[in-house]
Protein backbone atom coordinates (compact mmCIF):
# COMPACT_ATOMS: atom_id res chain seq x y z
CA UNK A 1 0.00 0.00 0.00
CA UNK A 2 1.17 3.61 -0.38
CA UNK A 3 0.88 5.67 1.98
CA UNK A 4 2.86 8.66 1.21
CA UNK A 5 2.34 10.78 -2.34
CA UNK A 6 4.95 10.18 -4.53
CA UNK A 7 6.67 13.52 -5.04
CA UNK A 8 6.24 14.36 -8.99
CA UNK A 9 8.04 16.48 -11.84
CA UNK A 10 7.64 16.70 -15.33
CA UNK A 11 10.06 17.92 -17.54
CA UNK A 12 9.78 19.97 -20.99
CA UNK A 13 11.29 20.76 -23.64
CA UNK A 14 11.59 20.87 -27.47
CA UNK A 15 13.23 18.61 -29.52
CA UNK A 16 17.05 18.80 -28.97
CA UNK A 17 17.08 20.81 -26.12
CA UNK A 18 18.68 18.74 -23.93
CA UNK A 19 16.09 17.10 -21.42
CA UNK A 20 17.79 13.71 -21.48
CA UNK A 21 20.83 15.35 -20.33
CA UNK A 22 19.51 17.13 -17.72
CA UNK A 23 17.43 14.04 -16.15
CA UNK A 24 20.93 12.44 -16.16
CA UNK A 25 22.63 15.18 -14.51
CA UNK A 26 19.44 15.01 -11.95
CA UNK A 27 19.82 11.56 -11.36
CA UNK A 28 23.35 11.54 -10.93
CA UNK A 29 22.90 14.12 -8.13
CA UNK A 30 19.93 13.01 -6.50
CA UNK A 31 20.05 12.15 -2.34
CA UNK A 32 21.76 8.78 -1.78
CA UNK A 33 18.50 7.88 0.47
CA UNK A 34 16.36 8.03 -2.05
CA UNK A 35 14.87 6.04 -4.77
CA UNK A 36 13.96 7.26 -7.76
CA UNK A 37 12.38 6.41 -11.05
CA UNK A 38 12.25 8.29 -14.47
CA UNK A 39 9.58 7.74 -17.24
CA UNK A 40 10.44 8.65 -20.35
CA UNK A 41 7.96 9.05 -23.28
CA UNK A 42 9.46 8.49 -27.40
CA UNK A 43 8.45 10.14 -30.21
CA UNK A 44 9.52 7.64 -32.36
CA UNK A 45 8.41 3.67 -32.43
CA UNK A 46 11.34 1.97 -30.26
CA UNK A 47 13.02 3.64 -27.10
CA UNK A 48 16.71 5.05 -27.30
CA UNK A 49 16.62 7.12 -24.20
CA UNK A 50 16.52 4.20 -21.34
CA UNK A 51 20.03 2.99 -22.69
CA UNK A 52 21.05 6.89 -21.88
CA UNK A 53 19.71 7.41 -18.69
CA UNK A 54 20.55 3.93 -17.95
CA UNK A 55 22.56 3.22 -14.48
CA UNK A 56 23.93 0.50 -12.19
CA UNK A 57 22.24 2.50 -9.26
CA UNK A 58 19.16 -0.53 -8.13
CA UNK A 59 17.96 2.73 -6.57
CA UNK A 60 17.24 4.88 -10.16
CA UNK A 61 14.53 2.47 -12.25
CA UNK A 62 13.87 3.98 -15.80
CA UNK A 63 10.68 2.96 -17.96
CA UNK A 64 10.54 4.16 -21.56
CA UNK A 65 7.23 4.58 -23.17
CA UNK A 66 7.79 5.01 -27.51
CA UNK A 67 5.08 5.37 -30.21
CA UNK A 68 4.13 8.87 -29.51
CA UNK A 69 2.26 11.19 -26.68
CA UNK A 70 1.92 9.82 -23.18
CA UNK A 71 -1.57 11.14 -23.21
CA UNK A 72 -2.92 9.31 -26.44
CA UNK A 73 -5.84 6.92 -25.97
CA UNK A 74 -7.74 8.55 -23.59
CA UNK A 75 -4.64 8.24 -20.82
CA UNK A 76 -4.16 4.88 -20.66
CA UNK A 77 -0.37 4.20 -21.66
CA UNK A 78 0.06 6.99 -18.90
CA UNK A 79 -1.71 5.41 -16.28
CA UNK A 80 -0.39 1.57 -17.56
CA UNK A 81 3.22 2.68 -17.18
CA UNK A 82 3.05 4.70 -14.38
CA UNK A 83 1.27 2.39 -12.34
CA UNK A 84 4.16 -0.48 -13.39
CA UNK A 85 6.44 1.82 -12.37
CA UNK A 86 5.54 2.36 -8.83
CA UNK A 87 5.16 -1.11 -8.67
CA UNK A 88 8.58 -2.19 -9.64
CA UNK A 89 10.19 0.35 -8.64
CA UNK A 90 8.17 2.16 -5.22
CA UNK A 91 9.95 5.45 -5.97
CA UNK A 92 10.34 8.51 -3.53
CA UNK A 93 10.34 10.88 -6.42
CA UNK A 94 8.79 10.47 -10.26
CA UNK A 95 10.47 12.26 -12.91
CA UNK A 96 8.06 12.16 -16.37
CA UNK A 97 9.87 13.37 -19.70
CA UNK A 98 7.49 13.73 -22.21
CA UNK A 99 8.20 13.65 -25.64
CA UNK A 100 10.00 16.89 -27.03
CA UNK A 101 6.44 16.85 -29.59
CA UNK A 102 3.89 15.52 -27.19
CA UNK A 103 1.10 17.46 -25.19
CA UNK A 104 2.30 18.91 -22.23
CA UNK A 105 -0.90 20.50 -20.66
CA UNK A 106 -3.00 16.58 -21.11
CA UNK A 107 -0.23 15.15 -19.74
CA UNK A 108 -0.73 17.41 -16.69
CA UNK A 109 -4.49 17.12 -16.56
CA UNK A 110 -4.04 13.21 -16.48
CA UNK A 111 -1.59 12.97 -13.77
CA UNK A 112 -4.32 15.10 -11.39
CA UNK A 113 -7.19 12.90 -12.36
CA UNK A 114 -8.59 9.38 -11.53
CA UNK A 115 -6.29 6.44 -8.66
CA UNK A 116 -2.88 8.82 -10.18
CA UNK A 117 -4.24 12.12 -8.08
CA UNK A 118 -4.06 9.96 -4.98
CA UNK A 119 -0.87 8.62 -5.62
CA UNK A 120 1.42 11.35 -6.73
CA UNK A 121 1.74 14.65 -5.52
CA UNK A 122 2.33 16.89 -8.75
CA UNK A 123 5.57 19.05 -7.34
CA UNK A 124 7.41 22.02 -9.70
CA UNK A 125 7.21 21.71 -13.70
CA UNK A 126 10.35 22.19 -15.23
CA UNK A 127 10.43 23.24 -19.35
CA UNK A 128 13.86 23.83 -21.19
CA UNK A 129 14.25 26.46 -23.68
CA UNK A 130 17.00 27.25 -26.22
CA UNK A 131 16.39 31.19 -25.97
CA UNK A 132 18.51 31.10 -29.62
CA UNK A 133 14.99 29.93 -31.07
CA UNK A 134 12.98 32.59 -28.97
CA UNK A 135 13.12 34.42 -32.86
CA UNK A 136 12.09 31.83 -35.08
CA UNK A 137 8.04 31.98 -35.55
CA UNK A 138 8.51 27.89 -36.62
CA UNK A 139 8.69 27.54 -32.25
CA UNK A 140 6.76 30.39 -31.28
CA UNK A 141 3.85 29.83 -32.68
CA UNK A 142 4.30 26.16 -32.43
CA UNK A 143 0.97 25.11 -30.13
CA UNK A 144 3.14 22.51 -28.30
CA UNK A 145 6.32 24.61 -27.73
CA UNK A 146 3.53 27.54 -26.34
CA UNK A 147 1.99 24.47 -24.09
CA UNK A 148 5.59 23.65 -22.67
CA UNK A 149 6.45 26.72 -21.38
CA UNK A 150 2.52 27.98 -20.09
CA UNK A 151 2.53 24.88 -17.84
CA UNK A 152 6.36 25.41 -16.36
CA UNK A 153 7.21 26.63 -13.38
CA UNK A 154 10.44 27.36 -13.85
CA UNK A 155 12.02 27.91 -17.54
CA UNK A 156 15.60 26.62 -18.25
CA UNK A 157 17.48 28.67 -20.03
CA UNK A 158 19.61 25.30 -22.15
CA UNK A 159 22.95 25.98 -23.23
CA UNK A 160 22.86 29.73 -21.66
CA UNK A 161 27.17 30.11 -21.98
CA UNK A 162 26.60 30.14 -25.81
CA UNK A 163 24.02 32.36 -26.04
CA UNK A 164 24.42 35.89 -27.72
CA UNK A 165 24.26 39.02 -25.27
CA UNK A 166 20.51 39.56 -25.95
CA UNK A 167 19.05 36.25 -26.78
CA UNK A 168 18.54 35.70 -22.46
CA UNK A 169 17.05 38.61 -22.60
CA UNK A 170 14.42 37.88 -25.56
CA UNK A 171 13.34 34.99 -23.45
CA UNK A 172 12.70 36.99 -20.56
CA UNK A 173 10.44 39.46 -22.95
CA UNK A 174 8.37 36.25 -24.52
CA UNK A 175 8.26 35.05 -20.53
CA UNK A 176 5.98 38.53 -19.83
CA UNK A 177 4.94 39.10 -23.33
CA UNK A 178 3.03 35.71 -22.21
CA UNK A 179 2.28 36.77 -18.66
CA UNK A 180 3.63 34.13 -17.43
CA UNK A 181 5.09 33.93 -14.07
CA UNK A 182 7.82 31.02 -14.28
CA UNK A 183 10.72 31.44 -13.23
CA UNK A 184 13.41 31.88 -15.37
CA UNK A 185 16.96 30.15 -14.95
CA UNK A 186 19.89 29.94 -16.98
CA UNK A 187 21.45 26.59 -17.34
CA UNK A 188 24.95 25.93 -18.89
CA UNK A 189 26.05 23.06 -20.98
CA UNK A 190 25.72 19.76 -19.02
CA UNK A 191 28.69 18.65 -17.61
CA UNK A 192 29.74 16.18 -14.52
CA UNK A 193 29.69 18.51 -12.18
CA UNK A 194 27.31 16.74 -9.18
CA UNK A 195 27.75 19.41 -7.11
CA UNK A 196 26.71 21.96 -9.16
CA UNK A 197 23.26 20.12 -9.81
CA UNK A 198 22.60 19.44 -6.08
CA UNK A 199 22.95 22.66 -4.93
CA UNK A 200 21.38 24.54 -8.11
CA UNK A 201 19.08 22.57 -10.03
CA UNK A 202 18.03 19.75 -6.95
CA UNK A 203 16.17 22.62 -5.23
CA UNK A 204 14.24 23.32 -8.60
CA UNK A 205 12.24 20.00 -8.73
CA UNK A 206 10.62 20.92 -4.99
CA UNK A 207 7.28 22.41 -4.09
CA UNK A 208 3.66 22.15 -5.20
CA UNK A 209 3.03 23.13 -8.87
CA UNK A 210 1.68 26.15 -8.99
CA UNK A 211 1.25 25.75 -12.86
CA UNK A 212 -0.30 22.34 -12.40
CA UNK A 213 -3.02 23.27 -9.95
CA UNK A 214 -4.09 26.30 -11.95
CA UNK A 215 -4.76 23.44 -14.88
CA UNK A 216 -6.51 21.26 -12.45
CA UNK A 217 -9.57 23.87 -11.98
CA UNK A 218 -10.10 23.74 -15.47
CA UNK A 219 -10.51 20.60 -15.28
CA UNK A 220 -14.15 19.30 -16.05
CA UNK A 221 -15.43 16.28 -14.23
CA UNK A 222 -16.70 14.66 -17.01
CA UNK A 223 -13.38 14.07 -18.20
CA UNK A 224 -12.44 11.46 -15.29
CA UNK A 225 -15.24 9.49 -17.75
CA UNK A 226 -12.95 8.61 -20.46
CA UNK A 227 -10.02 7.60 -18.38
CA UNK A 228 -10.12 3.78 -17.98
CA UNK A 229 -9.24 2.21 -14.59
CA UNK A 230 -5.64 0.55 -13.96
CA UNK A 231 -4.80 -1.61 -11.02
CA UNK A 232 -1.58 -0.47 -9.53
CA UNK A 233 -0.53 -3.87 -9.84
CA UNK A 234 -1.12 -4.15 -13.12
CA UNK A 235 1.74 -5.07 -16.06
CA UNK A 236 3.12 -4.67 -19.17
CA UNK A 237 4.63 -6.65 -21.60
CA UNK A 238 8.40 -5.60 -22.72
CA UNK A 239 8.52 -3.83 -25.98
CA UNK A 240 9.15 -7.40 -29.01
CA UNK A 241 11.23 -6.51 -31.75
CA UNK A 242 10.59 -8.48 -34.80
CA UNK A 243 13.26 -8.85 -37.21
CA UNK A 244 13.72 -9.42 -40.31
CA UNK A 245 16.01 -12.18 -42.13
CA UNK A 246 18.59 -9.47 -42.31
CA UNK A 247 18.56 -8.89 -38.27
CA UNK A 248 16.74 -5.56 -39.26
CA UNK A 249 13.62 -3.59 -37.44
CA UNK A 250 12.42 -0.85 -39.25
CA UNK A 251 8.72 0.77 -39.11
CA UNK A 252 7.91 4.64 -39.71
CA UNK A 253 4.63 6.82 -38.48
CA UNK A 254 3.27 10.35 -38.86
CA UNK A 255 2.26 12.26 -36.16
CA UNK A 256 0.98 15.97 -35.80
CA UNK A 257 2.82 16.98 -39.07
CA UNK A 258 5.95 15.23 -38.60
CA UNK A 259 7.43 12.31 -39.65
CA UNK A 260 8.76 9.74 -37.62
CA UNK A 261 11.44 6.73 -38.54
CA UNK A 262 12.61 3.70 -36.40
CA UNK A 263 15.09 1.22 -36.81
CA UNK A 264 16.73 -1.83 -34.64
CA UNK A 265 19.64 -3.93 -35.70
CA UNK A 266 20.43 -6.95 -34.01
CA UNK A 267 23.71 -7.36 -31.80
CA UNK A 268 25.55 -8.94 -34.71
CA UNK A 269 25.78 -5.81 -36.67
CA UNK A 270 28.60 -3.22 -36.57
CA UNK A 271 29.08 -0.14 -37.99
CA UNK A 272 31.73 2.16 -39.06
CA UNK A 273 32.35 5.19 -37.02
CA UNK A 274 34.01 7.51 -39.67
CA UNK A 275 31.09 6.89 -42.50
CA UNK A 276 28.21 6.91 -39.92
CA UNK A 277 29.46 10.23 -38.53
CA UNK A 278 29.96 12.23 -41.89
CA UNK A 279 26.31 10.34 -43.12
CA UNK A 280 24.48 12.32 -40.51
CA UNK A 281 26.13 15.37 -41.02
CA UNK A 282 24.35 15.06 -44.55
CA UNK A 283 21.15 14.32 -43.27
CA UNK A 284 18.62 17.08 -43.57
CA UNK A 285 16.02 16.22 -40.77
CA UNK A 286 15.20 17.77 -37.59
CA UNK A 287 16.39 15.51 -35.37
CA UNK A 288 18.39 11.86 -35.06
CA UNK A 289 18.80 9.73 -31.96
CA UNK A 290 20.94 6.73 -32.25
CA UNK A 291 22.66 4.06 -30.22
CA UNK A 292 25.02 2.16 -32.29
CA UNK A 293 27.46 -0.31 -31.90
CA UNK A 294 30.49 0.74 -33.71
CA UNK A 295 34.07 -0.56 -34.82
CA UNK A 296 35.30 2.05 -32.11
CA UNK A 297 32.77 0.97 -29.47
CA UNK A 298 29.50 1.74 -27.95
CA UNK A 299 28.58 5.18 -29.33
CA UNK A 300 25.61 7.27 -28.73
CA UNK A 301 24.21 10.06 -31.59
CA UNK A 302 22.27 13.39 -30.76
CA UNK A 303 21.91 15.14 -34.37
CA UNK A 304 20.01 18.52 -33.93
CA UNK A 305 19.81 21.86 -35.91
CA UNK A 306 22.81 20.53 -37.77
CA UNK A 307 25.09 19.87 -34.55
CA UNK A 308 26.05 16.54 -33.73
CA UNK A 309 27.45 15.35 -30.58
CA UNK A 310 28.31 11.80 -29.62
CA UNK A 311 28.65 10.16 -26.00
CA UNK A 312 30.39 6.65 -25.65
CA UNK A 313 28.27 4.09 -23.92
CA UNK A 314 29.24 0.91 -21.86
CA UNK A 315 26.79 -1.73 -22.98
CA UNK A 316 24.05 -2.28 -25.62
CA UNK A 317 21.80 -5.53 -25.90
CA UNK A 318 21.24 -4.31 -30.21
CA UNK A 319 21.52 -1.10 -32.06
CA UNK A 320 18.73 1.80 -31.95
CA UNK A 321 18.41 4.62 -34.66
CA UNK A 322 15.35 7.33 -34.87
CA UNK A 323 15.10 9.76 -37.15
CA UNK A 324 12.58 12.62 -37.01
CA UNK A 325 11.40 15.17 -40.32
CA UNK A 326 9.24 17.59 -41.29
CA UNK A 327 8.46 15.86 -44.94
CA UNK A 328 8.26 12.96 -46.48
CA UNK A 329 11.25 11.05 -46.40
CA UNK A 330 12.81 7.66 -48.43
CA UNK A 331 13.16 5.60 -45.66
CA UNK A 332 14.19 2.51 -47.62
CA UNK A 333 17.47 4.57 -48.91
CA UNK A 334 18.08 5.00 -45.25
CA UNK A 335 17.78 1.47 -44.55
CA UNK A 336 20.08 0.76 -47.77
CA UNK A 337 22.55 3.09 -46.28
CA UNK A 338 22.49 1.85 -43.02
CA UNK A 339 23.15 -1.45 -44.04
CA UNK A 340 26.13 -0.39 -46.62
CA UNK A 341 27.90 0.85 -43.91
CA UNK A 342 27.92 -2.23 -41.40
CA UNK A 343 29.39 -5.52 -41.08
CA UNK A 344 27.17 -8.53 -39.91
CA UNK A 345 29.44 -10.65 -37.74
CA UNK A 346 27.29 -14.27 -36.93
Amino acid sequence: MIVQAIATNVITGFLGVGKTSFIQGLLASKPSNERWAVLVNEFGEVGIDGSLLGSSDNQVQIKEVPGGCLCCAAGVPLQVAITELIRRSKPDRLLIEPTGLGHPKAIIKLLMQSQLASTLKIEQSLCLVDATKVADKRYTEHDIFQQQIQIADTVLAAKADSYQSDELKQLQQLLKAWQLEANLVPLSSINADTERFASDYQPLLHGRSAQAAHLAQSVKPAAMSVLQPVSIFADTAPQQIDFDADGCFHCSNSHDGFETASWVFDVSYEFEFDALVSWIKSLSVLRLKAVLITDEGIAAFNYVDGQLSVQELDDVMDSRLEVIADSVQQWSTITAQLQAMSKRYA
